[in-house]
């Protein structure tokens, strides 16, 4: 049998989590002196922080072949190191920890054997962001010290100004390295990477048109946006040499699954799943419409007023039914985040989400519980310094995308849409649109679809016909998974291992179960990978 590191593709994942902390407990006991407290692991987390970035060179990271080399020659020292702490006497929140690490550290291992975003990937050097993400870390891999332009109040501050400026000062001298770094010859990666700059150029242009009343600024966002204009041509002159696959392989994303996201199903088990999510939440739509047959269609909101109305009324709905139903206890800071992201209206061309929100805009206020998550790591961040900010890699993702799309139907079969029976419609839309999608994903990776078979397919399987082959959502979310092995899954899986463990829950708590107590004691552990959830919250490894 082929081992990988630290465990055998074939073992089920308790076995997985058991022998990796069995291999560092008996690598410390032989070793007289070695670290065993808590703390050693704490202060190798922050080392190891520091020496996962890039080094700058006047503001401009260094992806280099030489640079790249010798952080890759330098990490097995820090794998050592991890190996070396005994954890033995820990509790499991301290091993969860360990455990956390040990998913970095594979990341960065990964990373350098595989997905090689800095020679492969042209959007990796994308570096300007005008719009927040609703994860703890923004989704896929990017260059380090990016530009999130959503983040600074306009007008801007001096202090702000002078910040941005240098960041766009670091863009020209990145993309001119870039051309040396990349070296790769995926199709799909560079042909959708020259997509992603052609949107940083219009984010540039955008800003440009902010901030005319600062000479140097503009300045500063003018010469940034002719460098991205230039490599977009230079991508496009390369673009025809490039024929190579761009997915990671089945082999490699089952190392990446079990190592680094810490999921305890393999490429093939996924695909079986997701098969079956996209025929249950098919059939269950069915059902729906057939029971809503005599009820009036849900028709798109028509106006701006109508927009503020329904948004802010379903903000009102879902936060009090939190309350009423005791489904979780209410924190001050819930309600105002849900209600800064209700948005605005829009009469164009409606994408696959915007459909959705458009016929009732209760239902993906489920989903939203997103903003929720970034409020609790703004005011009530865990105790552990490891799960205080985002965990590198999105290693976080089967817990934030899959408590987002849990909630969905969770709270529908609380009674969260009993008042709204078109709305259970639209629930099992959105379950079939993230299943095909996932498909994409695993057949991409697989190297058995390209991009744009992978766009097609999630596009042909999602109902109504409300994800469309022209508009951004289909091809934004293929390209995200094509550079993030496993994203496009975690939204199931992720769900699936929720059900798992509010299952467990019931059973080992029977007459004390509540689900507040359930959802309280989940969100307190923190936005970590739902292995490690399930392990810490019932005490037990590797439940699927």
């Amino acid at each position: 049998m082929r081992l990988f590191t630290q465990f055998s593709l074939h073992s089920s994942f308790a076995v997985v989590l058991a022998l990796s902390a069995a291999a560092a407990d008996a690598t410390a006991q032989t070793r007289a002196g070695q670290p065993r407290r808590y703390q050693d692991l704490t202060a190798l987390f922050q080392e190891w922080r520091a020496f996962q970035h890039p080094r700058l060179d006047q503001g401009v990271p260094d992806y280099t072949a030489v640079a790249m080399a010798a952080q890759q020659r330098a990490l097995p020292s820090w794998q050592r190191r991890l190996a070396a702490i005994d954890t033995t006497g820990w509790s499991i929140a301290q091993k969860v920890d360990w455990h956390i690490v040990r998913a970095e550290l594979n990341g960065l291992d990964f990373d350098h054997r595989v997905i090689r975003p800095w020679s492969r990937n042209p959007a990796f050097y994308v570096t300007v962001f005008p719009s927040q993400s609703d994860q703890p870390a923004r989704e896929g891999h990017w260059a380090y010290g990016s530009l999130e332009l959503w983040s600074y109040r306009s007008p801007l501050s001096t202090t702000d100004a002078a910040e941005v400026s240098a960041k766009l000062r670091a863009v020209p001298a990145l993309l001119q390295q870039a051309r040396r770094n990349l070296v790769g010859n995926a199709r799909d990666l560079w042909n959708m990477g020259i997509r992603s700059l052609r949107q940083q150029s219009s984010a540039l242009q955008a800003l440009e048109g902010r901030v005319v009343d600062n000479a140097g600024l503009a300045g500063d966002t003018r010469r940034a946006r002719a460098a991205t204009d230039s490599f977009v041509v230079w991508l496009e002159r390369q673009a025809p040499g490039k024929t190579g696959p761009s997915g990671v392989g089945i082999e490699n994303y089952d190392w990446y699954l079990a190592n680094v996201q810490l999921v305890p199903y393999t490429w093939h088990d996924q695909v079986t799943i997701m098969q079956r999510e996209l025929a249950r939440s098919r059939a269950a739509l069915a059902l729906e419409e057939q029971r809503n047959r005599a009820l009036p269609l849900l028709l798109p909101i028509a106006s701006s007023e109508e927009w503020e109305r329904r948004f802010n009324a379903a903000v009102t709905e879902y936060i009090g039914f939190f309350r009423d139903r005791e489904i979780l206890t209410v924190l001050d800071y819930m309600e105002p985040a849900l209600r800064a992201r209700v948005g605005r209206f829009s009469a164009g061309p409606r994408e696959f989400f915007s459909e959705v929100n458009h016929r009732d805009p209760i239902v993906m206020r489920t989903h939203d519980f997103h903003w929720i998550d970034l409020a609790q790591l703004a005011n009530a961040p865990h105790a552990s310094p490891i799960r205080r900010g985002p965990l590198l890699y999105n290693i976080f993702i089967t817990r934030t995308e899959g408590l987002a799309t849990a909630m969905e139907e969770l709270m529908m079969h609380a009674g969260f849409l009993d008042t709204h029976p078109r709305g259970r419609e639209l629930i099992y839309v959105l379950v079939a649109q993230r299943a095909a999608r996932a498909l994409g994903d695993l057949m991409m990776h697989a190297n058995r679809y390209t991009i744009d078979q992978a766009a097609a397919f999630a596009v042909a399987e999602t109902p109504r016909g409300w994800l469309r082959a022209d508009g951004n959502t289909v091809w934004g979310e293929q390209h995200l998974y094509l550079q993030q092995p496993a994203y496009g899954t975690s939204y199931l899986i992720g769900k699936i291992q929720i059900e798992q463990l509010l299952s467990d829950r019931r059973q080992q708590l029977g007459a004390d179960f509540t689900l507040r107590r359930f959802m309280d004691e989940f969100t307190a552990v923190g936005m970590i990978p739902m292995s490690l959830a399930h392990w810490e919250l019932t005490g037990r490894l590797g439940a699927r």
